[in-house]
């Protein structure tokens, strides 16, 4: 196996699902509320420093690293359910940095230790976060939040 010390890597975490809306109908009511549920947040992209290995070859072939979006909201009051989040497994002593500007912005110095490369984004809120006493059947929702991405450097 060749001992690699550099990689290039690309992330994106997960944008976040849409909001719903959506109305009660049942049939002896004859005005039912909103009831669309909010968006799932994306997942998040984290970076673990796992003392078991000691080489970046990983990351030389697999440079795409992506989070699930978000599941949209639905109808029923159900909300959508938050995507996987990702681990990449890296030695101890990888530093981290912006691959434009070359900015360091994490250094894994102790096994086990975690940090959040990229967040992902915020689910959308549907219909039945916007009722109100004024406006009972509101029409309107929100999109959900895109997620970070980021090219990064490793250096072991």
């Amino acid at each position: 196996m060749k001992f690699v010390d550099e990689a290039f890597i690309d992330i994106a975490a997960g944008d976040g699902g849409n909001g719903c809306v959506s109305f009660r109908h049942e049939k002896y009511k004859e005005f039912g509320g909103p009831n669309g549920g909010d968006g799932g947040r994306g997942g998040h992209v984290y970076a673990v420093a796992d003392p078991n290995l000691n080489t970046l070859v990983d990351f030389r072939f697999s440079r795409r690293h992506e989070a699930k979006r978000g599941e949209h909201g639905m109808g029923s009051d159900m909300f959508g359910c938050a995507a996987d989040d990702i681990l990449l497994k890296m030695p101890v002593g990888t530093i981290i940095s912006d691959a434009e500007s070359g900015e360091v912005l994490y250094e894994l110095l102790k096994p086990g230790e975690t940090v959040t490369i990229a967040k992902g984004g915020d689910g959308g809120f549907g219909n039945m976060r916007f009722k109100s006493a004024i406006n009972r059947a509101p029409r309107h929702k929100t999109m959900g939040w895109p997620g970070e991405k980021k090219s990064l450097k490793l250096e072991l």
